[in-house]
């Protein structure tokens, strides 16, 4: 039973109305009644507002006391269950007289934040002030934090907090539902109780919880350039466990190795059973992971990071190639006069098409000078000329290709006379 104010102080001739509730689970029906102080042996009923909530309801009276109703009162509660049967609770509550009483008042009221989800918790907090020639904080004094909830037109008690040496309290509360909520000092001896300003905050439903699950960035190792495959399940939580969540976006996220930012890279769209797959080049070695922002309802989740190593691919194995029967002539040859040359381009024992280099190396030079470039037959046979003007050595020179190792000929000395 919740009886508020607690004790009940009437200070003077002024009059005090008390609230009076209690729960039950099951009832369809309840009763209060209040006995006073002395041998009454029989109880006054008090007027009850039931407020239901799912399989509880919320029962509410009032009485309103003056200095007559000194003392302590009984009070008996009754709860039927609608099939004869009965359950009961009962107790007493003080009603004081005082002659004077200083004021107090509750001054900064708040809770906040203003909007919450639901079973979220709150910060209730405010400052007692006693009145003596002046407001001042009034310290080591328990005050009462009670709510209202939308719909209803009772407050009900919540928690009780003790003020600090300069009146201060705070506290937090766990919500449920939207409404009001204030804090209630019920008095003492010496001093008049108080009730704070109102403060109302909204609730909002839950958002439901979600997670990505079985995120795999495959294969690994994998070669530079080659695909990079992604998949995994986006679920939310339900009324009967993890469940693939559907039709949601879901980004593929990348970190490189040796750096600190995420970089969003593909993405998909998950199935009707929560799962999704995406592909991307690989480029360099680091993290995969799959973000899903959020939805309606549903807040946002990211999977495990799984990391992948990028490397250099292998280069396809090369044929080896030869160049043969290098020939050049006449010899000796007159000056300005053409020089001949003649080869072969095998590779592995085949004759060979592509582009052969013609060099030549002056008498007493140490450095070869390019001449000419011609190309081998399907055969791989070679044949190209030059006008001859310096004695030196000539050879050809095959630089290979993506299939072929390079490879060049013998060297050829030739004698130019005038």
């Amino acid at each position: 039973m919740d009886v508020s104010p607690s004790p009940i102080v009437v200070t003077g001739d002024q009059r005090v109305t008390a609230t009076f509730s209690f729960s039950t689970r099951g009832a369809g029906k309840a009763e209060l009644q209040l006995k006073p102080p002395g041998d009454a042996s029989v109880g006054s009923p008090v007027d009850l507002t039931a407020s239901p909530h799912g399989q509880w309801t919320r029962w509410t009276g009032k009485k309103t006391f003056d200095a007559k109703s000194e003392g302590r009162w009984s009070f008996l509660a009754i709860a039927h269950d609608g099939n004869g049967g009965e359950r009961s609770t009962d107790g007493t509550f003080a009603v004081e007289v005082r002659k004077t009483a200083a004021d107090t008042r509750i001054v900064d009221f708040g809770a906040h934040p203003d909007l919450v989800s639901a079973g979220d918790h709150i910060s209730v907090s405010g400052r007692l002030q006693l009145e003596r020639g002046g407001w001042q904080g009034y310290g080591g004094q328990r005050v009462t934090i009670t709510f209202r909830e939308k719909g209803t037109d009772a407050y009900r008690h919540i928690t009780t907090v003790d003020t600090s040496r300069s009146g201060w309290f705070a506290t937090k509360v766990r919500v449920e539902a939207t409404g009001w909520w204030r804090a209630e000092f019920g008095g003492n001896a010496d001093t008049k109780g108080s009730v704070s300003d109102t403060d109302r905050v909204d609730v909002k439903a839950r958002s439901r919880d979600s997670r990505i699950v079985g995120f795999d960035a495959y294969p690994e190792p994998v070669d530079k350039g080659d695909r990079l495959a992604f998949r995994g399940t986006l679920q939310a939580e339900g009324s009967h466990g993890w469940e693939g969540l559907s039709g949601q976006r879901v980004a593929i996220l990348f970190r490189a190795e040796g750096s600190s930012r995420w970089e969003r890279v593909t993405g998909d769209w998950t199935g009707r059973d929560g799962r999704f797959w995406a592909g991307a080049t690989a480029q360099a070695s680091g993290w995969w992971r799959a973000v899903f922002e959020g939805a309606r309802g549903v807040d946002g989740s990211s999977s495990d990071s799984d990391w992948v190593r990028v490397v250099k691919p292998t280069p396809p194995p090369k044929d080896t190639s030869r160049l043969v029967k290098f020939n050049a002539y006449p010899e000796p040859v007159k000056y300005g006069k053409y020089l001949r040359f003649r080869g072969v381009l095998l590779v592995d024992g085949g004759g060979y098409e592509a582009k052969v280099a013609l060099y030549f190396l002056p008498k007493g030079s140490s450095k070869w000078q390019y001449v000419k470039t011609t190309n081998s037959t399907g055969s791989g046979k070679l044949y190209t000329k030059v006008k001859a003007y310096k004695s030196g050595y000539w050879k050809f020179v095959f630089g290979g290709d993506g299939d072929t190792y390079g490879s060049q000929s013998g060297r050829d000395y030739v004698r130019v006379k005038r």
